[in-house]
């Protein structure tokens, strides 16, 4: 064999340059399944299923092709073992290519555990650059040489002129690069959220029909649930997927992106980010897709704007920030929080309604969107002080677009601000007036936002004041938090002292909240 083409789980398109000159007559094809995987971190069921059936989709193109396939399931004969990397020595024992291509990982610790393998078989391995990136490792390193601090807006900036989308010449079109102050409206307080038109949606076929039975035998003890299993698998549904986005609810993303509602688990948001993180998709014609619909009248720029900036800008940005910092990212912790997740994570049974709700859709659906990610259960995390190891490990695990470099960049990054100011300039915290602002979860609740200590005391707005005071110095010195450290000021020594009291009793029992 002259090259075995290894395909990762999240690598599933013909368009691979990996697969760039393919001769059957002389290469293969080799697709791991493996357990170990799974319960690297103890994943989701929806997630375990989605990354399962849509290698399987993909495997079973591939053979439609007559291109020479080495597949090896969960219970393979060949190997059970279910470590990838016992799996993938095994497999190139068995064909002894001239060398092993792969297109680069999506994270640090595979790439590690590919090229040990390879080592430890005396086999050539050959790294291929992943093209379904607009902005290359090798371009952001380059982008980011010499800056201490790095910001995504002028990144964003950056890659809007390198690519011509939206723009007119030099210049952004509608005179700013940025229209994030008009994508931040709550739904309406009498009327709540509408009808939104549904995302699309697609019944389990027969592969994952047959996946969702091996995963429930494999992995019962797993969170989640797999009843409204409905994910693209396919590159066939993630077009369609695409589609029913941007005809009928791109117009409506950009104003209710941040909006939260109970009982409404998507709002407008697209729901492709499985699609893309699995190369189902290509960001190019997902970024083109929503041009198209601004360009042609049929949606606000703000809406496009909006959507493109989390693509071309956040999604780029910090992939190129995972690779340039790992592995010490990974291990980062700037406030030295060390408090351990609490057990309701993982069943969402808490008293605190809008965590609750967010974490019931989580384990129904394996998905909550970016608001209920940054600014409930992140916020809560930070506040709560919990070990950025631990909280990161959860968000890898529990939603099923979870693949580290997008995963851990934003929880430790942006969530925890656990990497400090390097690529984000502010903590995201809140209390619990945000919540209420941006949602109706607080009508529900137990607990009152408005109060800052006592036992109805809201725990975002107790904990977010204690937070202040905590590292009130700190967040003085920062343009962008000074305010917070200012309107600390303003609570007398009685209240403040009361606000410390209660916050150390919620944070010794945060089981009980």
């Amino acid at each position: 064999m002259r090259h075995l083409i290894l395909v990762l789980g999240d690598q599933l398109s013909f368009d691979s340059p990996a697969l760039a000159g393919f001769d059957p007559a002389q290469d293969g094809i080799l697709m791991i399944e493996a357990g170990g995987e799974a319960t690297a971190v103890w994943s989701h069921k929806a997630r375990i299923v989605l990354f399962l059936s849509a290698m399987r989709h993909f495997a079973n193109d591939v053979a439609a092709r007559g291109w020479p396939l080495d597949y090896l399931t969960l219970d393979a004969d060949t190997d059970p073992d279910p470590d990838f990397a016992v799996r993938l020595r095994a497999a190139l024992r068995r064909h002894r290519p001239a060398a092993l291509r792969v297109l680069e990982a999506g994270e640090w610790r595979m790439e590690q555990a590919i090229a040990q393998a390879c080592e430890q078989e005396g086999t050539p391995l050959h790294w291929i650059d992943d093209t379904h990136f607009l902005c290359s490792r090798a371009d952001f390193a380059r982008w980011a040489r010499n800056k201490k601090e790095l910001r995504m807006e002028f990144f964003y900036r950056e890659m809007r002129r390198k690519s011509g989308v939206l723009m007119e010449g030099r210049e952004p079109v509608g005179g700013q690069w940025n229209f994030d102050a008009d994508n931040r409206s709550p739904y309406p307080k009498r009327s709540g959220p509408g009808d939104i038109p549904a995302p699309a949606g697609f019944a389990p076929d027969a592969v994952t029909q047959e996946v969702i039975v091996l995963v429930e035998r494999h992995f019962p003890g797993h969170p989640g649930m797999l009843e409204k299993f409905a994910w693209a698998v396919t590159r066939e549904q993630a077009l369609h997927a695409l589609d029913v986005f941007i005809e009928r609810r791109l117009a409506g993303f950009g104003k209710y992106q941040d909006a939260m509602w109970t009982d409404t688990p998507t709002g407008w948001h697209s729901l492709l980010s499985t699609a893309l993180n699995l190369h189902l998709l290509d960001p190019r014609e997902v970024i083109a897709a929503a041009e198209r619909a601004w360009r042609a009248g049929r949606v606000p720029l703000e809406a496009a704007e909006g959507f493109i900036r989390q693509i071309l800008g956040w999604r780029e940005f910090i992939r190129g920030v995972y690779w340039l910092d790992m592995p010490a990212m990974k291990e980062a912790n700037h406030y030295a929080h060390v408090r351990d997740l609490p057990a309701w994570f993982w069943t969402g049974q808490t008293q605190m309604a809008c965590v609750r709700d967010s974490l019931k859709q989580t384990l129904e659906l394996g998905y909550a969107h970016h608001i209920q990610r940054l600014m409930v259960t992140g916020n809560f995390a930070l506040l709560a002080e919990l070990s950025p190891s631990q909280v990161g490990d959860w968000y890898l695990a529990i939603y099923v677009d979870a693949i580290e470099w997008v995963e851990l960049p934003n929880t430790a990054g942006m969530a925890l601000h656990a990497c400090g100011p390097r690529f984000t300039s502010k903590p995201y915290v809140a209390s619990g007036a945000y919540i209420q602002r941006q949602s109706n979860y607080c009508s529900g609740c137990r607990y009152d936002p408005a109060r800052r200590s006592g036992d109805d005391a809201c725990p975002f707005t107790t904990l977010y004041w204690n937070f202040i005071d905590r590292h009130a110095d700190a967040l003085a010195t920062n343009p962008r938090t000074a305010l917070m450290a200012k309107n600390l000021q303003r609570l007398g020594d009685g209240e403040r002292q009361a606000i410390r009291a209660r916050a150390a009793e919620m944070l010794t029992n945060l089981e009980m909240l």
